[in-house]
């Protein structure tokens, strides 16, 4: 059972998506301007804890290069009593894309490949997919040929056409039973189970979150000859400090994990051993570019500096300005309007390996953010953003299942954002990442 609840776990992400916020008849507030209160930050997340709203949750920001925020609040493990606190050690199951993506870009940057290059041509198993086509007559599944081939940029920003578990075709019975993702399997394998599989829609016409990411870690092996967990030590880890952030938690570590709990019938209770991924405590094979890292809110923060410092904090640069602009930019074209969950996220569009903002909120309900931010989140509730705007970088971490829950993010980022006139005539300019 558990072996096959890992199996799919990056699919499981999936389904489990927030829906896009309804419209509303209330205006949306003009968010341009964050003037930071910690107080006020505090009341808001101390009070998510005291309302039975989250177990624990703790958050880091950042703006103007310091640090103009902290807080921990409740629990880590309710069961144990162990206080949320700086160190704490979170699964950060999704905000692994982002790392996957600035490795993979500071092989780009060494001219190892071209966004435009087809994939087949680094990975020749994507040479000649095949793409669902529907139904016949009789109800048998038809596949057509690709009408051209999957590019690097697919994979980048999830329009590969790959299919995951939420897929409602006959292709996605063929993706369970190649069973791509397995702990046993190596990146190399992965990739050749998941080519095998059909597209589900012909590359670059769709916007289909899943296995991208992983071929990207794939990829990057491939580029530079080395085991794609080393590449990530090598070139993001060491170089940040980011002293806490792994695949696997040492023994002498896991004391500071937190416990995972489920949001049910209003009320947390936590998840069985049998429902996660053992990738934290027991070594994986499989080293997945979309998911499985452990961190903390001091060594995210050290990346997320890094990414609205343009590539650069404290003297430690990792990819070039332009780089980072790039990644930050919207790469969906008007045309790709089959879009899943991802107007969900507001009023975004997608780069590389993050969410970009193109518009203000349009409704009350969406979540504060400036036009120009960059984002991403996780599983289990955890959330970062970039905002070049205002020069802040934010992290939020706490633990619990699944993604949307109890509104946490939204409460989060309307404590960081002011909302009245004033601030937003006295902020400062838009400044390109």
């Amino acid at each position: 059972m558990r072996a096959c609840l890992v199996a799919g776990l990056s699919m499981l992400l999936v389904a489990c998506q927030p829906s896009p916020a309804p419209a509303s008849s209330e205006a949306a507030p003009a968010v341009e301007v964050a003037r930071v209160d910690p107080a006020h930050i505090d009341d808001v997340l101390r009070g998510r804890v005291a309302e039975g709203k989250a177990v624990g949750v703790s958050a880091l920001v950042y703006q103007d290069g310091r640090e103009v925020y902290f807080g921990a609040h409740g629990d880590a493990d309710r069961e144990a009593g162990r206080a949320m606190a700086r160190d704490t050690i979170v699964q950060i199951y999704s905000m692994t894309k982002p790392i996957t993506g600035v490795v993979l870009m500071t092989l780009y940057e060494e001219g190892l490949f071209q966004l435009d290059d087809p994939l087949s041509k680094h990975l020749p198993e994507y040479a000649d997919m095949r793409v669902f086509a529907g139904v016949d007559a009789d109800g048998q599944p038809r596949y057509e040929a690709s009408e051209r081939p999957i590019t690097v940029y697919d994979i980048l920003r999830h329009t590969a056409g790959f299919a995951n578990e939420g897929d409602d075709t006959p292709v996605r019975a063929l993706l369970i039973e190649a069973r791509p993702i397995d702990p046993k399997h190596s990146l190399a394998e992965f990739s050749e189970r998941l080519a095998r599989v059909p597209l589900v829609a012909q590359p670059g016409t769709r916007w289909i979150y899943g296995v991208s990411v992983d071929v990207q870690a794939r990829l990057a092996e491939m580029l530079s000859g080395k085991p794609f967990a080393q590449l990530m030590q090598e070139r993001v880890f060491d170089p940040l400090s980011m002293h806490d952030t792994s695949y696997l938690v040492p023994d002498d570590k896991r004391g500071r994990m937190a416990a995972i709990y489920k949001w049910e019938d209003d009320a947390f209770t936590r998840a069985g051993a049998d429902e996660l991924p053992t990738l934290n405590t027991v070594p994986w094979t499989f080293t997945p570019g979309g998911f499985g890292l452990v961190s903390t809110l001091d060594d995210y923060m050290r990346f997320a500096r890094m990414l609205v410092g343009g590539g650069e904090v404290d003297g430690v640069r990792i990819l070039k300005p332009e780089t980072i602009a790039l990644m930050a930019t919207d790469a969906l074209s008007p045309e790709i309007t089959d879009r899943s969950w991802l107007p969900g996220k507001g009023q975004v569009g997608f780069g590389i390996d993050f969410a970009v903002r193109h518009s203000p909120p349009a409704h009350a309900e969406e979540a504060s953010g400036a036009v120009g931010e960059f984002f991403w989140d996780g599983y289990a509730n955890t959330l970062f953003w970039i905002d070049p705007r205002n020069d802040i970088a934010a992290v939020l971490f706490t633990q619990y299942v699944p993604p949307g829950g109890t509104g946490l993010h939204k409460a989060f980022r309307d404590a960081v954002y002011v909302h009245d006139a004033e601030a937003s005539a006295a902020g400062k300019p838009p400044r390109a990442p």
